[in-house]
Parts: structure tokens; sequence; C-alpha cells
């Protein structure tokens, strides 16, 4: 049937499903999201990403319309009548509709948004796509950890770094504190050990960045949860990205100084297979 929505209970196309004008999420940015990658029609880490949801929710004081296993049956219903194989399920819950106002509304019933983005071809290998990068001051609140939709100071830095001709931005704080990209975790290895910014309101506690945790730690490899500054990440000898939409995704060059190593490097190559073995194992892909 193609891209399909949910919306507060109701099943449509995509382009059919509207929220109001006075919807806080659309007013303020009054409201939190989530988004799921769909291998050969499955939902990997779904648990993980709904905890997170139910999370950002819990952090911004709104109720989650739905139990997870109501949402659970719903992306399995989505899933099944789009019959999408491959793609993305994104969430969005918003403080619902009222006449704006800056206080919390009485009464208003969360809005509850869930859709299905066909890919349209089968997913592959795609995180060995080499990413070029460029380093921006991080203008972004301090509640990095809210999965919030105010998006606009991510945009920003994603835009210039486009016009930069780079895919990402890495952000540091006014100390030279490395913290996140714009849509990714940052990892690099420096003096031979895997350092990434430790889970802290500064960041998002990205699914993927947790399971190229667990893949490390399983394979023996030093990695400490540590900032590191730009001057550090100037000298290392391998960076990659990890999210979910972008998956695991060397780094060549940093502000155009060139990674000193073949790209990608031997420890994000580990990461890569053993993080396909994961999706084939819980997707058959």
């Amino acid at each position: 049937m193609g891209n399909l929505a949910w919306l507060n209970g109701k099943i449509s196309e995509l382009d059919d499903a509207k929220v109001g004008v006075q919807d806080r999420g659309f007013l303020f940015g009054d409201g939190v999201y989530d988004v799921i990658k769909i291998y050969n029609g499955h939902p990997f880490r779904l648990i993980s990403h709904l905890e997170r949801l139910q999370r950002s929710c819990n952090a911004i004081n709104i109720e989650l319309p739905e139990l997870i296993g109501e949402v659970e049956r719903i992306i399995e219903i989505l899933i099944k009548e789009s019959g999408c194989t491959d793609g993305f399920i994104y969430m969005q819950v918003t403080r619902g509709c009222a006449p704006r106002d800056h206080f919390f509304p009485i009464g208003a019933e969360p809005t509850f948004l869930i859709y299905i983005l066909d890919l349209g071809f089968p997913s592959t290998k795609t995180s060995r796509k080499i990413t070029e990068c460029i380093t921006l001051p991080d203008e972004r609140w301090m509640n990095c950890h809210i999965k919030s939709t105010n998006l606009l100071p991510n945009i920003l830095s994603l835009q210039k770094a486009k016009e930069a001709g780079a895919g990402e931005a890495i952000l540091y704080r006014s100390d030279g504190a490395v913290t996140e990209g714009t849509r990714t975790n940052i990892f690099a290895v420096v003096d031979g050990t895997v350092r990434t910014h430790p889970e802290s309101p500064l960041i998002l506690s990205g699914i993927t960045r947790n399971i190229a945790l667990d893949i490390l730690r399983e394979a023996n490899i030093t990695v400490v949860e540590e900032a590191f500054s730009i001057d550090e990440l100037g000298r290392a000898s391998e960076v990659w990205t990890t999210s979910t939409g972008l998956e695991i995704s060397p780094v060549n060059k940093v502000d155009g100084q060139l990674i000193d190593t073949i790209v990608p490097g031997p420890v994000c190559s580990l990461l890569v297979d053993e993080f396909w073995k994961k999706v084939e194992a819980e997707c058959g892909v």
C-alpha cells in the first residue's frame, strides 16, 4: 500500500494524516520522537527504541498514549499492511492540540504519530560509505539526552557541513570537548584506545552507539567512554559515526585533514562486520 501512518488510533496513507495547526509540536516543538530501521520486514532493536521514546516522554512530562506492547502491535500492523521490507519507522509524541499558551494545557490529549517510510530497495552494508566531516561549536541546549523535536541547531550545523562538501558536522563544547554529530554519535581511536563521549545530558544515548560498545567489549578492544578534545580528534588514527539511519560510517577527513590510515580502519571494519551479523541474526537479512 505504500507509506502508511497511524495517527491517534487511525491508519491512513501518510499524505492523508493531518495534525491540527494548534498542535504544540508544530507551535513550540513541544514533543519527542524516535526512529527505527526496518530490515527484511523486521524492526531492528524495537524495544530499545520504544524504551528510549518512553524515557524522552517522561523527561518532558508527557504520558505516552499507548503501552509499549500496544505500540509494538501497531508497528507490526503498519509494516504488514504497507508491505515494507526495508525502511524506517518514525514515531512522534507531542503534548497535543490546545490554544497557544506557553503553560502546559490542562486536559489536552497527546498527539501520537507513527509512520512507515519505505526505502524501496534492500538494505546492504551501506555503513561502509565513507563520510567527510567538519567541526563546529555545539550550540544546542543542555538536555541532548532527550530526543526532542527541537532540531534547529542540528539542522543549521548539518547545512553548514553540506555547504562545505561534508556529510556531517562533529560538535564540540566551549572547552574543546567533542560531544557528538548533528545526527550521529562519534568514536575515535586516540593513542590506540577507542574513545567516545560518555552518556550525559550533552549527548543522545544512541542505540547503535550502544551496539558498537557491546561489540568492542566482546572483541576485547579497549574502549573508554570519555570525552576527547578537538586536538585529539585531529590526531586520531580512526574516526567513525554511529546512528540508526547511517549505521556505522567510517570518516576519512575532518576539516579537510585526511585520517592517517586506510579507511575504514581495522576497528571500524570489525564493527561494521559484527553489526551486520547482529542485523542478520535478528532480522534474517
